[in-house]
């Protein structure tokens, strides 16, 4: 039973060892800021046209997606089977959809 208690802690240390360093973590944490302002600045400032801004709002929000993944929640380090990524692309999908749907029906409303 001892064997076992060890092991567990030295899965546990193998694991820790995955988890990203201080360096990681402030790229991340400046690209998140970064990925922040440019919106509100070309929002609250109106650098571009509507569409533009609206390319702009999407563009840095699937990028801010992007480096939370894969700075915070380490999702290129996975090993194994990608339960997590199964279901992050199952959550997605959803959102997609009842987006993209809310968004059809307000189109579409003919009291809207």
């Amino acid at each position: 039973m001892a064997h076992n208690h060890a092991a567990g802690h030295g899965d546990h240390g193998h694991q820790a060892a995955h988890h990203g360093s201080l360096k990681e973590y402030v790229i991340g944490f400046g690209l998140s800021i970064i990925l922040t302002i440019i919106p509100i600045l070309a929002v609250m400032d109106g650098w571009f046209g509507k569409t533009a801004t609206i390319v702009v709002l999407l563009t840095t929000a699937v990028l801010q997606f992007a480096v939370q993944l894969l700075f915070f929640m380490h999702l290129r380090e996975e090993e194994g089977p990608r339960y997590n990524l199964i279901t992050l692309i199952l959550g997605l999908i959803i959102v997609v959809v009842v987006v993209y749907g809310s968004i059809w029906i307000m189109d579409h409303n003919k009291m809207y």
